[in-house]
């Protein structure tokens, strides 16, 4: 078997452990197909040589699911949008694994263009993973918070103080949001009572999803997997919500950004934070950041702390997430819960 097959099949595996059915099946034809010289290895010729690290670290497999369920949502390919999931019907996926190679050849220009684009997703209950982070950064430091998101693609987890929660039998937030985000909770309680100002948000992107385009905000669409339904009901509110109170997200590089932003402030606690983009970031980025960051630390007082709120792949192990904080003045770096990648569970060490 071929590293890239070898990679679907993985990534197969993976969306099962995570809960869609479909694309378990997807990818494993779709492996089947490529192991046979079929359209799937023509389109993912640019990774025909690829090993299954690279494959996975440009999530090369997810690309090609978006550009297919982004020819659902467009409505330009009838028959592939007839045989995708819905909510009233069973899913054959015989005739959708039919029609999606189908749309491989048809459309492969289009497709092709699809997946030289990194994934842009915005997942928005992962702010049921980062909530907890800023209440125990508000509950450490008892200051207003200064926050800034690095890489918040369209920034919908900017508003992560507006939404509704409910972290397994505990509740937290406006119970009137019209976002409203249910995660299960396992150990002790976070610190649900501490007092949380957000005195200033701000955001950057190296190249933000506008949600006043509609074809980006399709895109956005088209990486939620498209049997879980309840996934994408939740980011069209967070969505709508995103834009009825028009926040913005600035074209920026994270390294200068960060440095020229989220620098600490007396008076409030300034955090830096991100989710799911560690990885996407060139070894050289990586460092950079890490060395911006690591400064504003240094430069933290207890009138003016600084933390750096992380949810991403454990170093040794990219298959468990993990929400990490470090809080200046004192910088130790803690592991606060193994968690999903979506959001769906917290196991909470504190």
């Amino acid at each position: 078997m071929s590293e890239l097959a070898s990679a679907f099949r993985m990534q197969a595996l993976g969306c099962a452990k995570f809960g869609s059915a479909f694309y378990e099946a997807l990818l494993n034809r779709a492996a089947e197909d490529i192991g046979a010289g079929g359209p799937t290895l023509s389109l993912m010729a640019p990774w025909a040589k690829a090993t299954r690290k690279e494959v996975f670290a440009d999530a090369a497999h997810l690309r090609l699911m978006g550009g297919l369920h982004d020819l659902v949502l467009s409505g330009d390919d009838q028959a592939l949008a007839a045989a995708y999931p819905h909510p009233d019907r069973a899913t054959d996926i015989a005739a959708a694994w039919a029609a999606s190679r189908q749309a491989m050849i048809t459309h492969r220009d289009r497709l092709a263009a699809f997946i030289t684009h990194e994934p842009q997703t915005n997942e928005v209950r992962r702010s049921a993973v980062l909530l907890p982070g800023f209440l125990q950064i508000a509950k450490e430091t008892g200051l207003p918070l200064a926050t800034f998101e690095i890489a918040a693609s369209a920034g919908l987890n900017l508003n992560w103080d507006r939404y509704a929660y409910r972290l397994g039998d505990r509740a937290w937030g406006d119970p009137a949001s019209p976002v409203s985000i249910d995660c299960d909770w396992e150990g002790p309680a976070p610190a649900l009572n501490a007092g949380i100002k957000v005195a200033a948000r701000a955001s950057c992107d190296r190249r933000p999803s506008r949600l006043s385009d509609p074809i980006q905000k399709r895109r956005m669409l088209a990486y939620i997997w498209p049997d879980q339904f309840e996934r994408l009901a939740r980011i069209r509110a967070a969505m709508d919500l995103a834009l009825a109170l028009d926040v913005r997200v600035e074209e920026a590089d994270a390294v200068a950004w960060t440095a020229s932003n989220a620098a600490p402030r007396a008076g409030q606690a300034t955090v830096a934070y991100h989710s799911v983009f560690w990885q996407y970031m060139p070894a050289e980025s990586q460092t950079a950041l890490a060395a911006v960051l690591e400064a504003h630390g240094r430069a933290a007082t207890a009138e003016a702390p600084f933390a750096w709120l992380r949810m991403e792949p454990a170093a040794d192990n990219m298959a468990r997430m993990e929400l990490r904080l470090t809080l200046w003045p004192g910088g130790e770096e803690r592991v606060l819960a193994e968690v999903h990648p979506h959001g769906a569970w917290v196991k909470w060490a504190g």
